[in-house]
C-alpha cells in the first residue's frame, strides 16, 4: 500500500463525524502558563532526576499479556527508556480491563495511586476521574508535533484541558476464519441474512458461529450500537447521543436492533453460555478452530503474527463490518470506530515530571506508532503512514482500507456515552436482554433510567 493511501486514510478519520476536531481550545498563551506552572510544581523532583537520584516509576495498566500485542510494545518502550535513563525504575502492574476497573476504583478511594496509569478516553471513565482531581494536566503544546489525528485527544480533554493521550484508533468487526469459510463453502456476509446463513451452516457442522465474550458485557453494547447504526446510517451518532443525553429511545431503530440481536442469538450466532464466557475464552475459541467467527476490536490484529496461535489459524484470518440489514439506511461501510483507551499521569504523583516525561516518549511518534504498527498490533491514534514497510500482514490492511473507505464512524458507542453508572445499567441490561431476562421496552427503560439518576 502506498503512503498517500495510509494519508487518506488518516484524512477519513478525520472527517468523519466521530472523529473531528482535537483542538483544546487553550491559545498559545494558556499553553505556556499551564507549562510554566507544571514545571514549577515539579521542579525539586526534576532537580533530583537530574543530580541522578534513583527514580521509581509505578505504572498501572490494563495490558497483562506483555509478551505478545499492546502489552509487548508497552514493555518494550518501557526498557528502552530505562536504558536510556539508568536511574530510572519502572515498576508494572497489569491487570485485564475489568479487574484493572475493579482496583482502580479502589486506587482511586486511597492514596497510594500509580504514578501513570491507563484511562480511557469516554465519558463514562474519565469524566468521573477528572472531576475527583485524580489526573494531572498535560500541555497540549507538547503534543503538536505527534501527529495524533484529528479528534484523537477529544475523549481525553474536558474544559478546554487536556488530561490524557490516545493509544489507537479502534474498529469494532467480525474476525473470520478462511480456510473454514471456504471448506463450509461460506462467502463473506455482505447482508445480515447472509450472515445468518452462515450461522445455519456453522451450527450444521457442529461449529460455533461467532465467539462472543459476554462476560465482560461491553461487547454486546457495541454489537447493538453497530446494528442500530446499520438501521439510521450516518445519522446514527448524532441520534444515539441525543437518547443518552435525553433517555428517550422511542426512535424504532432501537427496537429493530434489539429484535436482530434476538433473533440472531435464537438462531444460535454465539456459543452456548456466551453471557458467562470471558475475553481470553472466548479469543481461544477463535484461535483454536471451534468458532468460526470472533467478534471484537481491531486491536486483536496482532493474531496474525503471533506465534502462539496455530500457523494454519494465523494465515487465515481475515475481517469484514457488521453487514447491511434489509430495509437499513446503513451499508457494510458504516463503521464502528472510536480513539479509546490510552495513558494518563496521576495528579498527585510524587514523580509527576518524571512520569509525564515517560509518557512524552512513549508517545514519540518514532515509539508507540512505530512500533505497534510495525509490530502489526494495531493503528495508532497518530498518523503512522512513514513507518509502512511493505511487510504489513492482510489483516493490517484491511482494516486500513476499513477506515480509508468509511462512510460514517460511530465514534464512542452508547454504552460510553453517559456516567460510570450509566455503563454499568446498559451494559448490564445488554447482557440480561441477550439471555431473554429483559424485553426490548425493559431495556431502553433501563437506559432512560440510568441517566435520570
Amino acid at each position: 500500500m502506498k503512503k498517500r493511501q495510509i494519508g487518506m486514510l488518516l484524512c477519513a478519520a478525520a472527517a468523519a463525524i466521530a472523529l473531528a476536531g482535537c483542538g483544546s481550545g487553550k491559545t498559545k498563551t494558556e499553553d505556556t502558563k499551564a507549562g510554566q506552572e507544571s514545571s514549577k510544581e515539579t521542579g525539586k523532583e526534576s532537580s533530583q532526576a537530574a543530580a541522578g537520584g534513583d527514580v521509581v516509576i509505578k505504572v498501572f495498566s490494563n495490558l497483562p499479556d506483555r509478551t505478545s500485542g499492546q502489552g509487548l510494545i508497552e514493555q518494550m518502550l518501557f526498557d528502552q527508556y530505562m536504558e536510556k535513563n539508568p536511574n530510572v525504575k519502572i515498576q508494572v502492574e497489569a491487570l485485564d480491563d475489568e479487574s484493572y476497573k475493579t482496583k482502580f476504583k479502589a486506587y482511586a478511594s486511597g492514596s497510594d495511586m500509580p504514578d501513570l496509569v491507563n484511562a480511557w478516553g469516554q465519558p463514562s471513565f474519565l469524566d468521573e476521574v477528572i472531576d475527583a482531581g485524580l489526573l494531572a494536566e498535560l500541555n497540549p503544546a507538547d503534543y503538536k508535533d505527534y501527529g495524533f489525528i484529528q479528534g484523537a485527544l477529544d475523549g481525553f480533554s474536558k474544559d478546554g484541558k487536556l488530561y490524557g493521550l490516545a493509544r489507537n484508533t479502534d474498529v469494532m468487526a467480525f474476525y473470520y476464519n478462511k480456510s473454514m469459510f471456504e471448506k463450509y463453502g461460506v462467502k463473506v456476509p455482505e447482508t445480515y441474512d447472509d450472515l445468518l446463513a452462515a450461522v445455519n451452516t456453522f451450527k450444521a457442522a457442529g461449529v460455533i458461529p461467532v465467539s462472543m465474550d459476554g462476560s465482560d458485557k461491553w461487547p454486546l453494547s457495541i454489537y447493538i450500537n453497530a446494528l442500530y447504526q446499520q438501521y439510521n446510517g450516518s445519522s446514527s451518532s448524532k441520534e444515539i447521543r441525543e437518547a443518552v443525553k435525553t433517555g428517550d429511545y422511542s426512535n424504532e431503530a432501537w427496537t429493530k436492533s434489539l429484535d436482530q440481536l434476538k433473533k440472531s442469538i435464537d438462531a444460535g450466532i454465539f456459543q452456548t453460555g456466551f453471557e458467562t464466557t470471558d475475553y481470553a475464552t472466548s479469543m481461544n475459541l477463535f484461535t483454536n478452530g471451534q468458532a468460526a467467527m470472533y467478534y471484537m476490536g481491531s486491536w486483536e490484529m496482532s493474531m496474525a503474527t503471533n506465534e502462539n496461535i496455530p500457523e494454519e489459524i494465523r494465515n487465515n484470518i481475515g475481517v469484514f463490518n457488521m453487514p447491511a440489514v434489509e430495509g437499513g439506511k446503513g451499508t457494510k461501510t458504516d463503521l464502528t470506530a472510536w480513539n479509546g483507551g490510552g495513558h494518563a499521569v496521576t495528579a498527585n504523583s510524587k514523580v509527576k515530571a518524571e512520569a509525564i516525561k515517560l509518557l512524552n516518549y512513549m508517545y514519540q511518534p518514532e515509539n508507540w506508532s512505530k512500533l505497534c504498527w510495525e509490530k502489526g498490533v494495531c493503528m495508532s491514534a497518530q498518523n503512522f503512514s512513514q513507518y509502512l514497510t511493505g511487510k504489513e500482514t492482510a489483516l493490517q490492511l484491511e482494516f486500513v482500507d476499513k477506515v480509508n473507505h468509511a462512510t460514517s464512524i460511530s465514534g464512542v458507542t452508547f454504552n460510553d456515552l453517559g456516567t460510570n453508572q450509566f455503563k454499568t445499567v446498559s451494559e448490564d441490561a445488554s447482557v440480561e436482554f441477550a439471555i431473554g431476562q429483559l424485553t426490548a421496552k425493559d431495556f431502553t427503560d433501563k437506559l432512560a433510567g440510568a441517566m435520570k439518576k
